[in-house]
């Protein structure tokens, strides 16, 4: 270590550096990328970050990303989805961006609060730290505490990696644009990280936006050269330039911006419009970006070619699959009371696409807001759909009109998907519609309801833990064999899923609903906490006793976690898959609705 690192890595009053350096960190082991955003936001740096990322994995490399985010929330628990899109939940209970999502859907690779930080949590520790004596008496400022700890927690993370091994290289999503105030100290971090590390070791990416006014009927380049600008008056010099566009970026825009940022037209690349994400990676690599960076880092060495065709192969199979023309055509309805923002269910349409791709069908998803729905317009709003999702939510807005979803759906056969509250509104309306519980609420609405098959209780709080916080990440479930979910599951007895809810069926409602028909196939491997239901498929399955007969149904499926979260394009989620391929049935009677699951088998599927 130089001896200007040395100093740095101490916290005294001795010197004016402080970067505090992981014990047993590598200088020149780890690389870094860093995406830094102009213009606008929302363009889409996780793609072209988690896209080029997945390139460079699937040359053997190990990749680590890291979501930064300049608002001072702790996480993105708190976030309105009309603010912020979807909380996205991680494996060990990380409420964070959406964009996290992307990585994890791209990578197929489980990321951890490691890889997700935000001006609250680095604020947070810092003064706590302070209070503690941690800084040795020094006045504690922006620049070197501040921007020291953002460089620790990228060390850190480059040394975790991907959890097995440490990380080739740390991606680096730099949220909002660059001269917003509160990223002001992200860059500055970054570029006293570039200056620490030395040459070869940082590569830094800006993303553009090329405006195509319709009245003019060409591509303007202004804007963009002009955020650019922003990025170099930092101190940073980018090394590629990735230019948002409608349409594809003409060359002499893509001249303009090389001239203007000193980046050679080669490393100017054209992220245009495109019918799907997973075509940007292919695209990326037809434009030789991944070998730029490999020569920008010098990591040519480290590049496993045999592991890159295997991986290329089966990714650009897929995306085929995704491009083919395809004759089965349903049509599935969206259930929520954010209908009208699909970000808030982005998750959802991803795992939509996953297995309509691999069951070889188009699904087009049609949003229809829960409050619109009663139990007498229910047939027209939903007659024409070949299955329903209810996917999960927060508050008693639009609860009645999911209510009255699962009730059309359970009477009319229609497949049906019930995620978290999803769920919760599948017992509520056959405890009322089925048991007659007329008065069958949770307490998450009714506080006083006289029949609460939904609650909070006191002895679930004490076995999660929870106090007055959420059963959050990852929990195994334990499926029950000779079910629906057993099947799609492959025969796996374990499963484990992600949650993020706070209300259980009431323990005292579990016998009488099972005795009424409704079949918990998944539960607490441990304690009476429900998980999944669903309903017989037939007269043989049915497993309640009594005079009434059973009540049967194609798919009637619900579950207390967040299945859409686990959904990745190379695998499938069991649940979706399940409810597509029961939507295709319902349309082709031909069709198998668990021939997948065989095939899936062979095919390392679902």
């Amino acid at each position: 270590m130089s001896p200007l690192l040395a100093a740095a890595a101490r916290t005294s009053v001795d010197t004016e550096f402080y970067s505090p350096i992981p014990d047993g960190y590598r200088f020149g082991r780890h690389k870094y990328l860093v995406v830094l955003g102009t213009v606008i936001s929302g363009l889409g740096k996780g793609i072209f970050s988690s896209s080029l990322a997945k390139l460079l994995k699937d040359k053997g490399l190990v990749v680590a990303p890291m979501k930064m985010e300049g608002y001072l929330n702790i996480d993105a628990g708190t976030l309105n989805p009309f603010r912020h899109g979807e909380v996205f939940v991680l494996d060990d209970g990380t409420e964070c961006d959406m964009d996290l999502g992307t990585y994890e859907r791209m990578l197929d690779q489980n990321l951890s609060k490691r890889n997700f930080v935000t001006s609250g949590q680095i604020f947070r520790d810092i003064l706590d730290r302070e209070r503690h004596g941690g800084y040795l008496g020094r006045d504690v400022q922006m620049i070197p505490h501040v921007t020291g700890d953002v460089k620790r927690r990228l060390r850190e993370l480059a040394m975790h990696g991907d959890g097995q091994r440490p990380a080739d290289i740390v991606f680096v999503e730099v949220g909002g644009t660059v001269g917003d105030y509160e990223n002001g100290f992200y860059i500055e971090a970054l570029r006293e990280l570039a200056f620490e590390e030395g040459p070869n070791s940082v590569c830094f990416v800006a993303l553009t936006y090329i405006v195509e006014p319709g009245s003019l009927g060409e591509q303007k380049s202004k804007a963009a050269q002009l955020g650019i600008k922003r990025v170099m008056e930092a101190g940073i010099q980018p090394h590629i330039i990735a230019c948002r566009s409608a349409n594809p970026c003409t060359s002499t825009v893509l001249q303009k911006i090389a001239m203007f940022t000193n980046v050679a037209q080669k490393r100017v690349f054209s992220m245009h419009d495109r019918k799907s994400v997973y075509e940007i990676p292919d695209a990326m690599r037809q434009e030789g970006l991944d070998r730029e960076v490999l020569s920008i880092l010098s990591l040519h060495d480290r590049v496993d070619l045999a592991q890159e065709d295997r991986h290329r192969e089966r990714w650009v199979s897929y995306v085929r699959k995704m491009q083919a023309n395809r004759t089965k055509k349903v049509k599935i309805g969206i259930t929520g009371k954010y209908a009208g923002l699909r970000d808030a269910y982005a998750s959802i349409d991803k795992a939509v696409e996953h297995c309509s791709t691999h069951l070889g069908c188009d699904a087009e998803l049609e949003w229809i807001s829960a409050t619109d729905v009663t139990d007498d317009n229910a047939r027209s709003l939903l007659g024409h759909l070949d299955a329903v999702i209810v996917p999960g939510g927060f508050g008693a807005r639009g609860v009645e009109g999911k209510i009255s979803c699962v009730r059309y759906c359970r009477e009319s056969r229609v497949p049906y998907l019930g995620i978290c509250l999803g769920f919760q509104v599948a017992v509520i309306e056959f405890a009322r519609n089925v048991m007659g519980l007329r008065d069958a609420n949770s307490t998450e609405f009714d506080s006083h309801c006289p029949q609460p098959v939904i609650s909070e209780l006191p002895e679930q709080k004490r076995i999660e833990k929870l106090g007055g916080s959420m059963r959050l990440g990852g929990q195994m479930v334990q499926i029950t064999p000779g079910t629906l979910a057993y099947e799609m599951y492959r025969h796996r007895e374990t499963i484990r899923e992600r949650f993020r809810h706070r209300y259980e069926v009431d323990p005292g409602y579990v016998e009488r609903l099972e005795a009424a028909g409704l079949i918990f196939s998944g539960r607490h491997p441990v304690y009476p906490i429900m998980q999944v239901l669903e309903l017989p498929r037939s007269e043989q399955d049915a497993r309640h006793a009594g005079d009434k007969p059973a009540i049967t149904h194609p798919f009637f499926f619900a579950a207390q976690c967040h299945p859409e979260l686990t959904g990745r394009p190379l695998r499938p989620q069991p649940m979706f898959m399940g409810l597509v391929s029961a939507a295709i049935k319902r349309k082709h009677p031909e069709h198998d609705p668990l021939r997948w699951v065989k095939e899936s088998a062979s095919a390392e599927v679902g």
